[in-house]
């Protein structure tokens, strides 16, 4: 184990003055022996996809009726409840096409997703309208599964910052991609081990996990929201504005958009009729 040099100011090596003596050198410590490796340490798993699950929801394209009725019908608005959706589907667009947004901030969905740690570094810049609470890596004990790209994934980047875009590899580059990721997280993990088998506590143990662990995360929005980030983080062509995502979010974004669908055709058709841009 490598000492620590301390440095100390002064004038002369013992900080006094030119005294003509060498100041003593502090008593070393005697080395810290290696932590104990756990007799069974969990096998890392290694995955390429991401998962979402709709956990709970309550959004439907009769909750946008009968909140934009609400200003000329009144308490009547809430007939719209007991009436077929699609007989207003014009009504929708419209409110789509002049970006009316409100109406759709009254439906909620809460997933659950679970991706690589820096997919959430870049979900949670998505802040008005959205919840999260994520996995603790204080409170809890990770486990080791990782992030490595599929043999789908682009690796190669072409062009400048801010106007790039991503082209295939060769075999050799996602064999390099794979060998050195899978090295790492190795390593990484079993430092980790390490600490928690010495006594460290967790919140300080975590600090050498990579960012390609897996975690966690419930995420709750409501449709206008969830347009939002679907505008930003997937790549469509009804897109009015194009926009280019990473490649792992934009999975997350892709399962999410499908459960929306599901849930609300009307809205999702206006959606993509109108490029795409939220209201």
């Amino acid at each position: 184990m490598s000492a620590i040099v301390r440095a100390c100011g002064g004038n002369g090596a013992g900080g006094h003055g030119d005294t003509g003596r060498t100041a003593p050198l502090p008593e070393r410590s005697p080395p810290v022996p290696d932590a104990p490796t756990p007799d069974i340490a969990p096998e890392p798993v290694f995955r390429s996809d991401v998962t979402v699950e709709l956990v709970k929801a309550s959004a439907s394209d009769a909750n946008v009726l009968f909140a934009a009725r609400v200003s000329t019908l009144g308490e009547q608005s809430l007939d719209e409840l007991d009436k077929d959706p699609a007989r207003s589907k014009g009504l929708i667009n419209y409110l789509m096409r002049d970006r009316h947004g409100s109406p759709w901030e009254h439906t909620s969905m809460t997933f659950l997703i679970s991706a690589p740690i820096f997919v959430f570094r870049e979900f949670h810049r998505h802040r008005a309208g959205w919840s999260y609470n994520e996995a603790s890596a204080r409170y809890r004990e990770m486990e080791p599964v990782f992030y490595v790209p599929g043999a789908d994934r682009n690796l190669v980047q072409v062009g400048k910052a801010g106007h790039y875009r991503f082209e295939p590899s060769t075999v050799e580059q996602h064999q390099l991609v794979d060998n050195v990721m899978m090295d790492a997280y190795r390593h990484a993990y079993g430092a980790y081990q390490r600490m928690l088998a010495a006594g460290v506590a967790r919140e300080v143990a975590r600090s050498v996990l990579p960012v390609g662990l897996f975690s966690s995360c419930y995420a709750t929005c409501n449709a206008r929201s969830l347009m939002h980030f679907l505008g930003l983080r997937t790549t469509h062509p009804a897109a009015k504005v194009p926009s280019s995502p990473q490649r792992e979010i934009a999975m997350v974004a892709e399962l999410m958009e499908a459960e929306w669908a599901r849930l609300m055709p009307l809205t999702y058709a206006a959606f993509n009729a109108n490029g795409r841009v939220a209201p």
